[in-house]
């Protein structure tokens, strides 16, 4: 199912001029000017809450506001600035975005919202991102354009993410101008009696056709999903790409993978070229009734090896829904980087161990980059905070593990509390009960006494863990500590807590 998420930028102008200026004065309200210098263009939020608008002069602004900083538009500059951010979001997060002029983007993230982590955690990190760069942003995420469109600058909430197939019933409540409708033609719906989008649901057709025209019907079903609205995506110049048109529409997935083979290959030939290898490989499809799909796949490094993306790429073929059949393909580099020549033999002409690059590119593809990682160390004595995710292909550096004690292979995320029959302060457990099952330890090595950090916290300024390695009778090994040296109660609680497991 097609899911498009609208940016609606509503100080998009204002916030450039924040930006370009630094002299403007933190504590007045902006307002820009059009040519005449008479008539506001464009405010901030500041100056919105005081009750100025775009189109009122100049001069009632002053008479509402007297502290009003006035600086000129840029209309032209303001569009540019527009392409320019739908260029870094099409890097960043899909291979479809449209410039939704004047103060708006829609990004078509079918089949490439897996690859942020999810919808939420997509819509959320692009809104803090934009944020971070002094943008104000509101985003939805529905099914069509129209309704993303509609409920990014109607709904009110700064992040909304409507459920696949639950679009109608969010536009029912919005005002007709979220249709896109003309201001006089909302005024004369209005006038009707008609003042929701839900009042238009299920009336009369023709009706509403002759006495209104087109395109009132035409905004309402591609709102609703009843009509297809194409987007016309950006395309980025100086992007590497290839083309296959089909005088015959394809849909079988054999098909359409034997065709993305040929491609890979011509594309890597056209890196070659450049000596360039591709980081991110943009797939879009072509069909029939005007839909366009996009696949998304990144690598962890740069490739230019037909057989591997291919793969890549046919791995995600099911993604694909051809409907009455596709009629192009074009697989994009839509990120490229210099690639340097690989040695493929070691100094005493032996073939290198196997890279793992491959494996981490196809989970990262199939379950999201967010979701692959590997623990690296951190310089701290506590276990707990010992460890931190890095990228699986990150080079190794920094501190490392300890040597003069073994760490499990499994480092709970936080200690559970057990039960545990022990002789205090140095004897370790005879047995202990976890999760209401008990297991008898048959034998035991410690303790490891781990001090707190008291340059962190106060509280650990006396605080000690005594930690054990233990093996129970059917051959499990675990990691677990008691709280405090087992003979001053300010050093702990005394209390014993599962920590990890030795495979």
């Amino acid at each position: 199912m097609r899911r498009v998420v609208s940016i609606y930028l509503p100080t998009w102008p204002t916030d450039r001029a924040w930006k370009a200026d630094r002299s403007l004065p933190p504590d007045r309200p902006l307002a820009l000017l059009d040519t005449t210098g008479r008539v506001l263009l464009a405010v901030d939020t500041p100056a919105r809450h005081r009750g100025l608008r775009a189109g009122q002069a100049l001069s009632l602004a002053r008479s509402l506001v007297p502290e009003l900083e006035t600086r000129p538009g840029t209309p032209e500059e303001d569009a540019r600035g527009l392409l320019r951010l739908a260029e870094w979001v099409y890097r960043h997060y899909a291979p479809l975005v449209a410039p939704d002029p004047p103060d708006g983007l829609l990004v078509d993230t079918t089949g490439a919202d897996h690859l942020h982590g999810g919808e939420v955690a997509m819509l959320q990190a692009l809104r803090d991102r934009l944020a971070g760069a002094g943008f104000a942003a509101r985003l939805a995420l529905a099914d069509t354009p129209g309704a993303a469109h509609a409920l990014a600058r109607y709904d009110g909430e700064p992040c909304v993410r409507v459920a696949p197939g639950e679009h109608r019933a969010a536009l029912a409540p919005l005002p007709l101008a979220a249709l896109r409708l003309d201001p006089d033609q909302v005024d004369r719906l209005e006038t009707l009696g008609f003042a929701r989008i839900g009042d238009l649901m299920g009336q009369p057709r023709a009706p509403l056709t002759r006495r209104f025209g087109p395109q009132l019907l035409q905004r309402l079903d591609e709102a609703l999903g009843d009509r297809y609205e194409p987007l016309t995506p950006l395309r980025p110049a100086g992007v590497l790409e290839v083309e296959q048109v089909f005088g015959e529409p394809i849909a079988a997935a054999e098909t359409i993978a034997r065709y993305l083979d040929d491609l890979a290959r011509e594309l890597c030939r056209k890196l070659e070229t450049q000596g360039q290898g591709v980081r991110r490989l943009d797939l879009i499809c072509r069909r029939v009734d005007r839909q366009g799909q996009a696949v998304m796949v990144r690598l962890a490094r740069p490739s230019r090896a037909p057989d591997r993306l291919a793969e890549l790429l046919c791995d995600r073929i099911e993604t694909i829904d051809p409907g009455f059949g596709i009629e192009t393909l074009v697989l994009r580099a839509a990120r490229a980087e210099t690639l340097q020549p690989a040695q493929r033999l070691n100094e005493l002409g032996a073939a290198q161990a196997a890279d793992p690059v491959d494996l981490v590119d196809r989970l990262a593809n199939r379950l999201g980059a967010g979701r692959l990682y590997r623990q690296a160390p951190v310089e701290s004595d506590v276990p707990e905070r010992s460890v931190r995710r890095v990228d699986p292909l990150a080079a190794a550096r920094g501190p490392s593990w300890p040597a003069r004690w073994p760490r499990p292979v499994r480092l709970l995320r936080r200690p559970e509390p057990i039960e545990a029959l022990a002789l205090l302060p140095d004897y370790p457990p005879a047995a202990f009960v976890w999760q209401g099952s008990r297991y008898r330890v048959v034998a035991a090595d410690g303790p490891e006494r781990i001090h707190g950090e008291w340059w962190k916290r106060d509280a650990e300024t006396w605080a000690v863990r005594d930690y054990f390695r233990v093996e129970d009778d059917s051959g499990g090994r675990y990691w677990i500590f008691r709280s405090g040296d087992g003979v001053d109660g300010a050093s702990g609680t005394h209390r014993w807590f599962l920590q990890g497991f030795f495979g």
